[in-house]
C-alpha cells in the first residue's frame, strides 16, 4: 500500500486535528482571499480546482507529506457542488446533491467531515405528465421508477437489451469493449429508435438521457451512456441502469444534512490557507524542472500539477508547450450538458398531504424532472426542478422573471394551483456559469471515446488529470469526483 492509501484508511488524522469544522454560513469571505501575492510560491504539487476532486487530492497528498497549493477560480470551494442562496439567509442545493448505495468514497469523506445524510423524501406516488395528460404512479411495484405508459413493455425489452450491453463494458475503459467501435459510432437516439417502436418508450429513453446527463439523446454516444451505467456501482457491485435512475436503492436515495456543500466547505477549512480563491489559472508552462502555474495574482512553481476540472474547462488554459494532440482534441469533444436547477419555497410541503413524493417526469414545459428538496423535518416545502438541455436553451437571454414564470408554470401543471405562489424562488444556470460551462458532467458525442478516451487520465509530463469525468466508478457524480482525487493523489505521490 502507498503512503496515501494508509493515511486515507487512518482518516487523515493530522488534518482532522489541525482543522476546524465550519458551515456554509461560516465560509471565509471573498474579500479576505483576493490579495495578490508578491512573491511566487513553491510546492511539490499545485492543484488547479477546489472542487471535491481537487480538495480530496490535496487532502491525501498533504497526508502523504507533500507540500501543496490549491488554486480555485471561484470565491468558494466545491465546484459543481453549490449551496444556492435562497434570499432569506438559507441555501439549497444548486448543484450536485444526492448520494446512494455503492457511493462509498463520498460517503467516507462526508463521515470524516462530520456531515450526516438523510433519506430523500419518497413516500407516496410520483407524477407523470405527457402529451397534456397527468397521471400518478407508485414506485414500489414491478416497474419501480419507470412511469406507466402504454409503451412500457416495449421500454422494458429495450432496457433489458441495454442492460446486457452495459455488462460488456470495462468500467472506466469503455474504448476496450469488444463492440466499442460499433457502439461509439451511433447516438443513444439512433439506438433507442432502432430498438423500440412506441412513442412512450422512446420518450422515456430520451428522458433517461436528459435527466441523468442534461443532454438530448441525439447528442450522446451510445458507448458513453453504456459506460455511464456501468460506472454506477463499485468494485463489488456492477453498475446498473436501475441504480442510476431509482430513488430508493438508487443514486437519489439520500441527501446531506445542511446541504452537500458542507462537505467541500469543511474539507477546504481543514486544508486551511493552502487553498487560494479568486485565482483562475491562465497558463501552465512545463519544463525539465516541473511546471510554473500562473493564475491571477499568484504564480506557483511545482514539481507536479493536478488539473482537477472538466476536460472542456481545462481546455481553456494556455499550456506551454502545447498538450499532446490526443488531450487537446479530447477537450474539444467533451462538452458539458445544459442545465439549471430551479427551486420554489412554500410554507409547507403541501404535495405530501396530497400523497405525492414531489418527484415527477414531464414533457411540454421548462422542467422535465422534479424532487422534494424540503428540509428533513418538513418545516417548509421546497420543490426542485431540473431545466435540462433544450428546455433551458430556449430560455437563453431571458430575464429572470421569465425563467421564474416558466418554472412555476411547470410546478403548477405537475402539483396543482398551490405551487403557483411560493414564498421564494431561486435558480442556478450552470451553462451560464463561467467556471463550469454547464453540467452535471462532460459528455462524449459519437467517436470521442474510441479516438481519445485514454487521454482522460493519461498524464502529460508533470501534468495529471482529475475530476469526476476521469473516474471509473460513478463518473459524473460526487463519488466519482472523490475517487478521482484519491486516484490522482496516489499517482502523483508515486511520481514524486
Amino acid at each position: 500500500m502507498t503512503r496515501v492509501s494508509r493515511r486515507r484508511l487512518l482518516g487523515t488524522g493530522a488534518l482532522t486535528a489541525a482543522g476546524a469544522v465550519v458551515t456554509a454560513a461560516a465560509a471565509p469571505s471573498a474579500a479576505a482571499r483576493t490579495a495578490p501575492l508578491a512573491a511566487p510560491l513553491t510546492a511539490d504539487v499545485v492543484i488547479v480546482g477546489a472542487g471535491l476532486s481537487g480538495l480530496t487530492a490535496a487532502r491525501d497528498l498533504v497526508a502523504a507529506g507533500r507540500s501543496v497549493v490549491v488554486l480555485e477560480a471561484r470565491d468558494r470551494p466545491g465546484g459543481r457542488v453549490y449551496g444556492m442562496p435562497l434570499g432569506d439567509g438559507t441555501t439549497n442545493e444548486g448543484g450536485a446533491e444526492f448520494i446512494g448505495p455503492t457511493q462509498d468514497r463520498i460517503a467516507a469523506l462526508a463521515k470524516d467531515m462530520g456531515v450526516d445524510t438523510y433519506a430523500t423524501y419518497n413516500e407516496g406516488k410520483n407524477v407523470y405528465y405527457r402529451d397534456g395528460k397527468r397521471s400518478l404512479y407508485a414506485t414500489d411495484g414491478l416497474l419501480g421508477a419507470v412511469p406507466p405508459d402504454w409503451g412500457v413493455v416495449d421500454l422494458e425489452l429495450a432496457l433489458l437489451k441495454l442492460g446486457a450491453m452495459v455488462k460488456e463494458v470495462p468500467v472506466g475503459e469503455p474504448w476496450k469493449a469488444a463492440r466499442a467501435e460499433e457502439w461509439d459510432a451511433q447516438t443513444f437516439y439512433t439506438w433507442s429508435r432502432s430498438n423500440s417502436l412506441s412513442s412512450g418508450a422512446r420518450f422515456l429513453m430520451d428522458a433517461f438521457a436528459s435527466s441523468t446527463l442534461s443532454m438530448r439523446s441525439q447528442e450522446v454516444s451510445l458507448l458513453y451512456l453504456l459506460n455511464y451505467a456501468a460506472s454506477a456501482g463499485n468494485e463489488a457491485n456492477p453498475g446498473t441502469i436501475d441504480r442510476l435512475i431509482n430513488t430508493r436503492g438508487g443514486a437519489q436515495e439520500s441527501r446531506f444534512a445542511g446541504g452537500s456543500q458542507e462537505v467541500p466547505i469543511r474539507l477546504a477549512a481543514r486544508l486551511g490557507d493552502i487553498v487560494h480563491y479568486n485565482a483562475p489559472v491562465r497558463s501552465i508552462a512545463t519544463g525539465a524542472g516541473g511546471a510554473t502555474v500562473t493564475a491571477e495574482g499568484i504564480t506557483v512553481s511545482a514539481k507536479r500539477v493536478v488539473v482537477a476540472m472538466s476536460p472542456a474547462i481545462a481546455g481553456r488554459i494556455d499550456f506551454s508547450p502545447a498538450l499532446p494532440a490526443s488531450r487537446a482534441q479530447l477537450a474539444q469533444r467533451y462538452p458539458m450538458g445544459s442545465v439549471a436547477k430551479f427551486v420554489a419555497v412554500y410554507d409547507t410541503p403541501f404535495w405530501r398531504a396530497d400523497g405525492l413524493t414531489g418527484q415527477a417526469v414531464a414533457d411540454g414545459g421548462a422542467i422535465d424532472a422534479t424532487f422534494d428538496n424540503s428540509p428533513p423535518d418538513g418545516s417548509r416545502g421546497i420543490l426542485m426542478g431540473f431545466m435540462n438541455q433544450a428546455n433551458i436553451r430556449r430560455l437563453d437571454g431571458a430575464p429572470a422573471a421569465d425563467v421564474r414564470a416558466a418554472g412555476l408554470a411547470s410546478f403548477t401543471r405537475l402539483f396543482g394551483d398551490k405551487a403557483a405562489n411560493p414564498k421564494l424562488t431561486a435558480f442556478q444556470r450552470w451553462d451560464n456559469e463561467t467556471w463550469s460551462g454547464g453540467g452535471p458532467v462532460g459528455v462524449a458525442p459519437p467517436g470521442a471515446l474510441t479516438a481519445f478516451g485514454p487521454a482522460l487520465r493519461e498524464p502529460c509530463g508533470p501534468i495529471h488529470w482529475a475530476g469526476t469525468e476521469t473516474s471509473g466508478y460513478w463518473t459524473g457524480y460526487m463519488d466519482g469526483a472523490v475517487r478521482s482525487g484519491e486516484r490522482v493523489a496516489e499517482e502523483v505521490d508515486a511520481a514524486l
